[in-house]
């Protein structure tokens, strides 16, 4: 262990490099779409475990599984009806144990998804609300107010849900009059539960000790700069900007300062586990707020122990503008003495393929060669990183999916494809030529969830292995390098002087990343055949939108 200063506050943070979680490469499982065991086309927990091999293989640290919990499936699992089970659709109890078991045996880590913002519609404490009357302690776990307005016809606020249309819907009373309203922040089957109410961090405590008590190594937490709304419940004072965007823009309905209290907790409930067995369990937070700065502040030594950094994937393909945002993260994350948590994807984004390229049915050779050097360029990066599926098979986004398969509440509430996200779900390819391609055990006509692509099949995992230039290749080629280099994911870097339009860092280890962020070739930082790079590179020469790695005890190449 050692101390340094935070650069903007000047405090002494203690850093304990041995940590696991510090340069960890998680990958993120989304259940339904990953490997399906019992043919009725979604995935469940008996295909991740059947999985867990191939992701060792690969070489990741742990997996981050979405909901598998019991939900209607309005939100596919991020509305869940109990945090304290497995919906049927996906397995039982005794199959996550046995999924636990096989994770210990590989040594993957397995972190949950856990939805402190809100529950499902068909919740036992939402349903004892609905019979309940205005003003009951029943409906003061959630955000019931009056309406504004005539006879209460209008919401309480003017707050804009994240998914369209009012944050707020009308209940019906038990006597068939129109009565309050319901916050939901998200779809209208998603209440907003009120953590004002002693009773739901409560109900909370009991979820996380219950599949700590399994084994599990620590959760992903889903909105986690929510939970808190202002206690007043005041109009947004730019509901126009609420409406246009997915991020969490609001003020009042987001990163309030009590939702620090909430993690500081859940960071001691963890570390009294970590002290029974010195295995340190993790919380990790998806933490969207405007600047590195706000988000620097869940990241504290006594609240979550990481957050994704979502502009690096957001950032335009640029130069400028990835140094901008990397050189943000380490400044004002990683001087908390946390590490940062380096993402290109998850199951809300487009897939970087097509992000990167033009948008079309199978993206385009450029966007595929953008994404392999900006995987290289994230796997270099002082942190941890997090891996979406599908996104080391090279997978593009299905941007043509008919509209009466669409299943993503986003599509039923606006009417617009704009923002959906059924795309990058797609069930994964395994092997064949045709669909289903190996991911249900089904017959040959059983059907995944959503319709795949004929051609997925040039991106199918066995093709993947076989192919030694795949994608796969190079993400199991860079986690095998950054195993083997010391303490990769920790330290800072080194910016070097380089060409217009060519990113270049340096690592204390000795480690030397480059990035052609332009299409025409350009002179290597560094000289002699690279370590590894994202496509064909002669000694010397940088090619466009490549990125390569070299080790050089140069202190400026």
């Amino acid at each position: 262990m050692h101390n340094r200063r935070h650069a903007q506050t000047g405090q002494r943070v203690t850093i304990d490099k041995h940590r696991w979680w510090r340069d960890a490469v998680i990958y993120q499982v989304y259940v339904r779409s990953f490997l399906d065991s019992t043919g009725d086309g979604i995935g469940d927990l008996a295909g991740v475990r059947a999985g867990l091999p191939y992701l060792k293989k690969l070489g990741v640290d742990g997996v981050w599984l979405s909901p598998f919990y019991p939900s209607p499936q309005h939100d596919h699992g991020y509305d869940v009806a109990d945090y304290t089970d497995v919906d049927p659709v996906f397995g039982d109890l005794s199959e996550f144990d046995l999924l636990m078991t096989d994770a210990r045996r590989l040594g993957i880590k397995v972190l949950l998804d856990i939805v402190p913002n809100h529950c499902s519609e068909e919740h036992p404490w939402f349903r004892e609300a609905l019979a309940a009357a205005p003003g009951s302690e029943a409906r003061a776990r959630f955000h019931f107010a009056d309406g504004r307005g005539p006879g209460g016809s209008e919401p309480p606020n003017n707050w804009h849900s994240m998914f369209g249309g009012p944050a707020w819907s009308r209940v019906t009373e038990q006597d068939g009059t129109p009565g309050q309203w319901y916050l939901h922040m998200f779809t209208t089957e998603q209440p907003d539960l009120n953590w004002r109410n002693p009773e739901v961090g409560a109900h909370f405590d009991h979820a996380l000790r219950f599949w700590l008590d399994r084994g599990v190594d620590g959760f992903r937490i889903d909105v986690a700069a929510g939970l808190y709304k202002h206690p007043d419940l005041p109009d947004s004072p730019d509901p126009e900007a609420d409406a246009r965007t997915r991020d969490s823009v609001n003020p009042l309905a987001w990163n309030q300062p009590e939702v620090h209290d909430v993690w500081r907790h859940w960071r001691s409930v963890c570390e009294e586990y970590t002290a029974r067995d010195g295995q340190e369990r993790l919380l990790v937070g998806e933490v969207s707020v405007p600047t590195a700065r706000e988000h620097a502040l869940y990241v504290r030594h006594d609240e979550l122990h990481q957050a994704f950094f979502f502009d690096l994937l957001s950032a335009p393909w640029n130069a400028d503008a990835f140094r901008k945002v990397i050189s943000h993260a380490m400044q004002d994350i990683a001087g908390t003495g946390s590490t940062v948590t380096w993402v290109l994807n998850n199951h809300d984004q487009v897939r970087t393929v097509t992000r990167y390229g033009e948008l079309g049915t199978e993206g385009s050779g450029l966007g595929a060669a953008r994404a392999r050097a900006a995987a290289l360029l994230m796997l270099a990066l002082p942190g941890a990183a997090y891996i979406y599926q599908g996104e080391e098979l090279g997978l593009p986004e299905v941007v043509d999916l008919p509209d009466d398969v669409l299943t993503d509440p986003i599509f039923r509430r606006t009417g617009s494809r704009a923002r959906i996200r059924d795309g990058c779900r797609v069930p994964l390819p395994w092997s064949g030529h045709a669909s289903p391609f190996g991911f249900t055990s089904g017959a040959e006509s059983a059907k995944p969830w959503l319709p795949q692509p004929a051609y997925f099949a040039e991106y199918a995992t066995d093709r993947a292995l076989a192919d030694t230039h795949s994608f796969w290749h190079l993400y199991r080629d860079g986690l095998q390098l950054r195993a083997g280099l010391p303490q990769l994911g920790e330290g800072a870097l080194r910016w070097l002087d380089t060409q217009p339009g060519v990113l270049a860092f340096v690592r204390g280890d000795g480690l030397v990343c480059a990035v052609n962020f332009g299409t025409a070739p350009t002179p290597a930082p560094v000289s002699g055949t690279p370590l590894l790079s994202s496509g064909p590179c002669a000694p010397g020469v940088l090619p466009g939108s490549t990125a390569a790695w070299w080790i050089s005890d140069c202190t400026n190449p």
